[in-house]
């Protein structure tokens, strides 16, 4: 059984004077364990398609199923980890990372236990009670996936969680965000308007037409060097310019098309 499905999903927005569609026949099984990727042209639904999957909004038309069963509001399974980092600056990285299982009313000390052990594991165990204001950027991002991660979601949603750092920091935490939820066997779709970012984290990539979008391609990520490359190794392995230039096409010819 898929572990996301959406079928024959479609999403308007309505105001008095207007229907105006947003998403058009979407289809998507995602198995458990995968990583997405999504790109297509700015404005045609990509991080809509987020909130559908988070129960966030509810579509229009079609059914959305996680486990087989059809999102009816916001799912405990969902995890979500945005362009920034939201961190309160009056609360320790510690505090910072327990709150969202505050929210959810979940056992506190189990909370703290769980929250400490993803901070030693994933190289932040030194700055359990350091502000946030003491930390990088790409330290800062990854408090906020831990932070997701204490609540214990099967599903990651990643909004363009990279997009507001530098470039070099950008490829690095790439590399350990994948490496953290591949890590911790967790699903995830990712937002990206990066091709590249897109490529070298993902186990397919789905291409989003202009709107009223739909899927217009899906392309399967892979390698002659074999699974369980990094991000960095992927933009160095063979194919990876063949992806790069097919999917750059594509979304050139939605953009020259909405012209």
């Amino acid at each position: 059984m898929a572990q996301i499905e959406l079928r024959d999903v479609g999403l308007s927005y309505f105001t008095l004077m207007q229907e105006t569609e947003a998403l058009r026949d979407i289809n998507l099984t995602v198995e458990q364990g995968e990583f997405i990727s999504v790109v297509g042209p700015s404005g045609c639904g990509k991080s809509t398609l987020l909130s559908l999957v988070s129960g966030m909004h509810k579509p229009t038309k079609g059914r959305v199923e996680i486990d087989g069963r059809e999102v009816a509001g916001n799912s405990p399974k969902v995890g979500y980890m945005l362009q920034h980092d939201h961190l309160f600056e009056w609360r320790d990285v510690l505090g910072n990372v327990t709150v969202g299982a505050e929210i959810r009313r979940m056992d506190r000390k189990k909370a703290e236990g769980k929250a400490l052990e993803l901070l030693e594991r994933y190289g932040l165990g030194g700055f359990a009670h350091h502000n946030p204001s003491q930390l990088s950027g790409g330290m800062r991002q990854r408090v906020a996936l831990i932070r997701t991660l204490v609540t214990e979601p099967d599903i990651m949603l990643l909004d363009e969680p990279f997009s507001a750092l530098d470039y070099q920091t950008r490829l690095t935490l790439a590399d350990e965000i994948h490496g953290i939820i591949k890590d911790q066997g967790k699903t995830a779709i990712l937002v990206t308007h990066d091709i590249s970012e897109a490529i070298s984290m993902a186990d397919r990539v789905m291409v989003m037409s202009r709107r009223p979008s739909t899927i217009s391609t899906v392309y399967d990520i892979r390698f002659e060097e074999g699974t369980g490359l990094s991000p960095w190794r992927k933009r160095e392995a063979a194919r990876y310019n063949q992806y790069f230039n097919a999917i750059w096409r594509e979304l050139e010819g939605h953009v020259v098309f909405a012209r």
